[in-house]
């Protein structure tokens, strides 16, 4: 695709405005190359998760995070920080999660307006039984079609990404902060 060019300044300022930092072509390969992965290992672990536990992805992401946490809970706040989601996409899921009887919320006792979401025991039990065929899906996959270097270096690579879109400032217009 030819690249862009600059609309010309209607502002009547004499400053030209600032030519883009346009991608080069092999630039514009990885990142089509990145988009299309992302996008096509999203589908298939979410299409493996509804089939297997009639759950998207995000779901089950919510639930390896509360069974990852000590007794099972989570402030509201800290699981939407650390799925890297809304507030309100989480307080929707974990309506969801209720709904199923696999998480239930409780009020936070030092904090009124504060809550927790609780994974229950038939929440585990469905995590227990669905992890083995979605680790399959990773691994075929991913881990499957990478060489151990390779697996190293996409680990380095998307904890810089990750590390530069989550700025330490405050004030910071990230998902669970809205």
């Amino acid at each position: 695709m030819e690249r862009m060019k600059a609309p010309a300044s209607t502002s009547g300022t004499a400053q030209a405005p600032q030519e883009p930092r346009w991608l080069t072509d092999e630039e514009q390969h990885v990142w089509r190359s990145f988009m299309e992965g992302v996008t096509l290992l999203d589908d298939h672990l979410d299409r493996q998760l509804q089939r297997d536990a009639g759950m998207p992805h995000v779901y089950y992401g919510l639930l390896v995070k509360l069974a990852e946490a000590p007794r099972r809970r989570l402030r509201m706040t800290e699981l939407a920080m650390l799925a890297k989601i809304t507030r309100s996409r989480l307080s929707h899921a974990i309506a969801r999660l209720e709904k199923n009887g696999w998480v239930h919320r409780e009020d936070c006792p030092d904090d009124k307006r504060g809550q927790f979401a609780v994974l229950t025991d038939e929440g585990y039990d469905v995590l227990r039984q669905t992890a083995p065929g979605h680790v399959e899906a990773v691994r075929q996959a991913v881990f499957d079609r990478l060489t151990p270097q390779q697996q190293k270096s996409l680990g380095e690579i998307m904890r810089i990404v990750a590390e530069g879109l989550q700025p330490a400032e405050a004030g910071a217009d990230l998902p669970w902060l809205r």
